[in-house]
C-alpha cells in the first residue's frame, strides 16, 4: 500500500485551511486526521510538541508544522496556476498578518478574555490590515492582493479575513471595504475552498485511513 503524507488538521482553523487549500491545489493526496484541539492525539504532539495544526508528516520522515511551509512544499511540487510567482512579494504582508493582525483578530473574537479594552478597540486595530488589503486590491482591479489574479498571498490571507469578517458579519457588510468584500465572497464561493471544508469525523488511533485530495492523472 502506498504511504501518503499524514496531515493533522482542524476544519475551522485558518492556518489549517490555507494549508489544505494549497495541498488540494497541488493535487497532493494525504491521509487526513481531523483533530479535536481539546484532545490532541499523542501521535501529533510527538511529531510537533507545540501542538498546533496543521502538521504534515512526510513519507521520508520530515515534519512540516508551519502552514506557510506546507503551502510552499506543496506548490513546489505542482503549481498549476503559478501562485508562487508572487510569493516573495507577499512576504512582508504575511509577516504583518501572522505577527500583528492574527493577534488583534484573536482579541477581537475572544474579547471576553482580554478585558483591558472593549471589542471595538481590537476591531479598530484589525481594520488597519483590512484597509491595507483594500488598497492592494484597488491596485489590482479587485482581483488579488499581489497581482490581478489569485496567488499565494490571497490563499494565505483569505482564511483570516474570513474569520475576522464573521466575528460580526452585519458590521463587516456595512463597511466601506467594498473590494475586500467582493474578494472575500469570491473565495468563499470558490470550488477550491468549498472542497476543503467538508466536515470530518475526529480521528482516533485505529480508524480507517481517510484520503484527502485527489490523484493527478
Amino acid at each position: 500500500m502506498k504511504q501518503y503524507p499524514i496531515l493533522y488538521s482542524f476544519r475551522r482553523c485558518p492556518y489549517a485551511i490555507r494549508g489544505r487549500m494549497a495541498l488540494k491545489q497541488a493535487g497532493i493526496v494525504c491521509e487526513l486526521r481531523e483533530v479535536v484541539l481539546r484532545q490532541k492525539p499523542e501521535e501529533m504532539t510527538t511529531l510537533s510538541p507545540k501542538g498546533t495544526v496543521p502538521v504534515l508528516a512526510l513519507a521520508d520522515g520530515k515534519v512540516l508544522d508551519e502552514s506557510l511551509d506546507i503551502m510552499h512544499w506543496a506548490l513546489n511540487i505542482r503549481d498549476p496556476d503559478h501562485w508562487l510567482e508572487s510569493a516573495a512579494i507577499a512576504t512582508p504582508l504575511l509577516y504583518q498578518l501572522d505577527q500583528k493582525f492574527k493577534n488583534n483578530l484573536d482579541r477581537y473574537k475572544y474579547f471576553v478574555n482580554h478585558p483591558e479594552h472593549p471589542r471595538i478597540y481590537y476591531r479598530a486595530l484589525g481594520e488597519k490590515f483590512l484597509a491595507k488589503l483594500e488598497d492592494s486590491l484597488l491596485e489590482n482591479n479587485g482581483k488579488g492582493i499581489c497581482d490581478a489574479r489569485t496567488t499565494f498571498a490571497d490563499i494565505a490571507v483569505f482564511p483570516f479575513v474570513r474569520q475576522f469578517a464573521f466575528v460580526d458579519k452585519p458590521w463587516f457588510d456595512e463597511t466601506s471595504y467594498n473590494l475586500l468584500k467582493g474578494w472575500l465572497i469570491h473565495h468563499l464561493n470558490s470550488e477550491l475552498f468549498l472542497s476543503v471544508m467538508h466536515k470530518y469525523i475526529p480521528w482516533k488511533k485505529g480508524d480507517e485511513v481517510f484520503l484527502f485530495g485527489k490523484t493527478i492523472p
